[in-house]
């Protein structure tokens, strides 16, 4: 088969408070680049984010989107919904550190940090990493450079 993929671009999320998701984001070095809406999905707001310190972008939209997902729609009240989505990564220099800056911007808890070790037959690699939960939901892991 021939493989024409050339590298991730984004992901996308429903933010049950779009304002608040986008400004979570805000204080992880994203900025809103694009913004539009789509009356036929329903779609009253859906932005674009760049993170300013490298090349990936991240896709918020209002939770009221008529579009195909995966697992049931989030309500409000509802706790954290299971589904495909393990959790959205991103590379820091301290993973504790981002930890308590994701907490201070309105993230809960999930894990302070953590060392394991991830075994291979070629080479083995120990990562440090934290979890938490943005305001909207999705688990973010903050995980410490590593060559893998």
């Amino acid at each position: 088969m021939n493989n024409n993929i050339k590298g991730f671009h984004h992901f996308a999320i429903k933010a049950y408070d779009v304002e608040e998701t986008i400004a979570f984001y805000k204080t992880l070095n994203f900025e809103v680049t694009h913004s539009w809406s789509l009356p036929e999905f329903n779609l009253e707001k859906c932005v674009m984010m760049k993170n300013k310190a490298f090349d990936c972008y991240l896709e918020i939209c209002d939770n009221n989107a008529n579009f195909p997902t995966q697992g049931r729609k989030r309500k409000a009240g509802d706790p954290y919904i299971e589904n495909a989505l393990l959790h959205i990564c991103f590379v820091v220099e301290d993973a504790k550190k981002a930890y308590k800056e994701a907490i201070e911007n309105g993230a809960k808890p999930l894990s302070e940090k953590e060392t394991l070790e991830l075994k291979s037959l070629r080479k083995s690699v120990t990562v440090s990493n934290s979890l938490v939960y943005s305001p909207n939901g999705e688990v973010i892991e903050f995980l410490e450079s590593v060559v893998f």
